[in-house]
């Protein structure tokens, strides 16, 4: 799973992905509405290829942990974030089970599932057999 170029903002919902880059700050463009607008140094930008998950031996890439959730959803959507904490921690045991529960709070919990079902909404979570179709079917129409 490729999450390069995505980016969350501390403050703002939702995920961006980056479009281009200017002299003091960076063109992201909303996944949700298609609007693009600049993006500071001042703010708290993540990229989402750099974000892990604390469990009881080593982090666990994001990347890593949505595979694993893609898997058990079948490459759909999952339970939604709006859940309660108790049945979010309950659906991360089940395919996550050694996450640290003392440094893994219900609010990174919740982002953990509203930015999978994002993900899923807007193409980027795919399997892998039908990514490499998708990408032959449109190499052989060019």
């Amino acid at each position: 799973m490729n999450l390069k170029g995505l980016i969350a903002i501390s403050g703002k919902p939702g995920l961006y992905k980056v479009s281009a880059q200017g002299r003091n700050n960076i063109i992201v463009e909303s996944l949700d509405s298609g609007k693009k607008f600049p993006a500071f140094a001042s703010e708290k930008i993540s990229a989402l290829e750099d974000i892990s998950i604390y469990t009881y031996e080593e982090d666990v890439p994001l990347s890593d942990v949505y595979d694993k959730l893609a898997e058990k959803a079948n490459y759909a959507a999952s339970i939604s974030h709006k859940e309660s904490a108790t049945a979010l921690r309950e659906e991360l045991t089940t395919f996550l089970p050694d996450f640290d529960e003392d440094r893994v709070y219900n609010s990174d919990i919740k982002k953990i599932f509203q930015w999978y079902n994002i993900l899923v909404a807007k193409g980027y979570i795919v399997k892998e057999e039908e990514a490499a179709t998708d990408k032959e079917t449109s190499s052989e129409e060019e």
